[in-house]
């Protein structure tokens, strides 16, 4: 399915170029209005990262996503900043359908692995941000994209398939923000791998090509941000590229 994607720091709807804070482009709009509109094209679930919490965690915009979370029909799925227990039992009292958990999976992955447990294997996706050598390596990225976590995807993957994990958002760092397309190959080799995973596709998207390359790779979902911010495409025209199910 097509899952509209956007991203806040401060309040205010932005996006930035591979995860990098200096090189940020802000966009005139309404968070909750945006998501709004593509809910009315079709979403079924939306996808929003606190960009702000994800930088400190003390900061994160609890407020303003619980309000937007009790406006919309939609489901949500947010990440950003989660570090504790109390912090996902806040966003899912404050009506988000899944927690979405980066760093702290490579970082604290007994911690990350319980939570699954307790909170249900629906109610977390992990997000695995990857770095690909040029021998097709992939290395799990943290903090922000701004270190190295020095585990692989699959080594990883491997670990939390025990714990039941389900929901997994990957994207190839190299693709994020640059309209060069998507890493097809990546969902491709990942749905074969793991096929009980449904792995969600982010990075690169630029057209309804983009899209169509995707849904036949094999990933489950497909996140887009930039490109329907950009007014590439609507939301309704990649959902009828890739129909909902």
């Amino acid at each position: 399915m097509i899952i509209p994607a956007i991203d806040l720091i401060d309040g205010e709807v932005v996006r930035l170029y591979q995860g990098d804070y200096n090189q940020k482009t802000r966009f005139a709009l309404s968070p909750l209005n945006q998501l709004e509109l593509y809910q009315s094209q079709g979403a079924q679930w939306l996808h929003l990262v606190d960009l702000t919490g994800a930088k400190n965690p003390d900061a994160r915009q609890i407020d303003l996503i619980k309000t937007i979370a009790g406006k919309l029909t939609a489901k949500l799925q947010v990440g950003g900043g989660i570090r504790t227990k109390e912090q996902v039992e806040e966003l899912l009292a404050a009506g988000v359908n899944r927690v979405v958990i980066g760093s702290l999976a490579v970082k604290e992955p007994e911690l990350v692995m319980d939570w699954l447990k307790r909170y249900g294997a629906d109610a977390i996706c992990l997000a695995l941000d990857v770095n690909i050598s040029e021998i097709g390596e992939k290395r799990v990225a943290v903090s922000g994209w701004q270190q190295g976590g020095g585990v692989s995807l699959e080594s990883l993957t491997d670990r939390f398939i025990e714990a039941g994990l389900k929901h997994a958002l990957v994207t190839d760092i190299s693709r994020d923000g640059t309209l060069k397309g998507s890493n097809t190959e990546l969902y491709r080799e990942l749905s074969d791998r793991y096929p009980d995973i449904q792995w969600q596709a982010s990075g690169g998207i630029a057209t309804l090509d983009d899209v169509a390359a995707v849904r036949d790779s094999g990933a489950t979902a497909i996140i887009i941000g930039k490109a329907l911010l950009i007014e590439n495409f609507s939301a309704e025209e990649a959902i009828s590229c890739w129909p909902n199910e």
